[in-house]
């Protein structure tokens, strides 16, 4: 059996943050912003618009026409996105599922924080290649954790790329005719050592909401120890995300030389640089996401969309992504091959 991608859609708010916005918000001289975080500007939400789950719907319209396909045809949704959501302990890939029509498909949800998207694609190619009852599978993905960004906290300043929006991919089995991509190995790693560098200290089992949580501000996201975790971040970073495109490119009958064009995640700019040299990407092999920052696990599918028409038949795409808790995840896709 062959797993395609045949839909891809995408939503981003209205609203506008520019590096200059952030700057002037944050006292950090703009040219620090721009080209040093790699924020020219990103998209954020309005207090009361542009919730997750209203996100995924506007981009699984875009995917679901993209594939020519109808919400009742779908045998699951799945979401990966931001485990910050409309309602706590809730289902967004079912209200999701709901608002679409898709009333015969199962609404499931996967988390890898930032790492999402190569994750969520291995699962769902599995559970198409496994069980003939799962032929086409929606997922969706949001993110609006800018809400949980503190600008006046120096400690989380890697966070001021936060931006928001949403991504949407159709994977089918057998729609060689529909194409857009064809799914190959993908492949993860975790270092749990990292589980508690980067949390939100109020709101969980440890330490619920209450008045004191609220007034003591304790609802946004901390790093306890930024200089340990920077330090040890920067010892493994680099390896773990070779190893896991090295892998996931191996098991797909290719290797670093073969990629023609890499999405990657967010991040500074100087990592981004470090890590286009080491697999030798030239100008034209990846995107910058400088115009949108960082959008959780919608990084990947926001690259894709944007070079979508510049990608040839048969070029091999490598999702090259990592997420707090740490995790370091890589997918490859043959674009355009049936």
């Amino acid at each position: 059996m062959t797993v395609h991608i045949t839909g891809l859609g995408t939503y981003l708010p209205d609203v506008v943050l520019t590096g200059a916005d952030i700057a002037e918000r944050t006292d950090i001289p703009e040219e620090v912003v721009v080209e040093k975080m790699g924020v020219e500007r990103k998209h954020v939400c309005p207090p009361d618009e542009d919730h997750p789950a209203e996100m995924c719907v506007a981009a699984a319209e875009d995917a679901l026409a993209d594939a020519a396909l109808r919400p009742d045809e779908l045998d699951s949704v799945r979401y990966h996105g931001s485990e910050f959501k409309d309602y706590v302990v809730w289902n967004a890939a079912a209200a999701v599922a709901d608002t679409l029509g898709a009333d015969s498909a199962s609404a499931t949800e996967s988390y890898a924080l930032c790492a999402g998207l190569p994750v969520a694609v291995r699962e769902a190619k599995a559970l198409v290649e496994s069980d003939a009852g799962l032929d086409k599978i929606l997922l969706v993905a949001a993110s609006r954790e800018e809400d949980l960004v503190d600008y006046d906290d120096p400690d989380t300043s890697f966070m001021f790329n936060f931006g928001s929006g949403a991504t949407a991919l159709v994977l089918e089995a057998d729609a060689p005719d529909r194409a857009l991509a064809r799914v190959r190995a993908s492949a993860s790693l975790t270092d749990g050592s990292f589980s508690e560098d980067v949390i939100m200290p109020a709101g969980g089992t440890r330490r619920p909401p209450s008045h004191d949580t609220v007034a003591n501000d304790e609802h946004t996201l901390r790093v306890p120890d930024h200089k340990r975790m920077k330090r040890r971040l920067g010892e493994v970073s680099l390896p773990n995300f070779r190893e896991v495109a090295d892998d996931a490119l191996s098991r797909s009958g290719y290797g670093r030389a073969d990629v023609d064009f890499a999405a990657i995640t967010h991040m500074k700019r100087s990592f981004h640089e470090v890590l286009c040299d080491d697999f030798d990407l030239g100008p034209d092999d990846h995107l910058y996401l400088d115009e949108y920052g960082h959008v959780q696990s919608c990084d990947q599918g926001l690259a894709l969309d944007a070079v979508r028409e510049d990608l040839s038949p048969d070029d091999v795409v490598l999702c090259l992504a990592a997420g707090t808790g740490y995790t370091w995840a890589a997918s490859v896709l043959e674009w355009g091959t049936a």
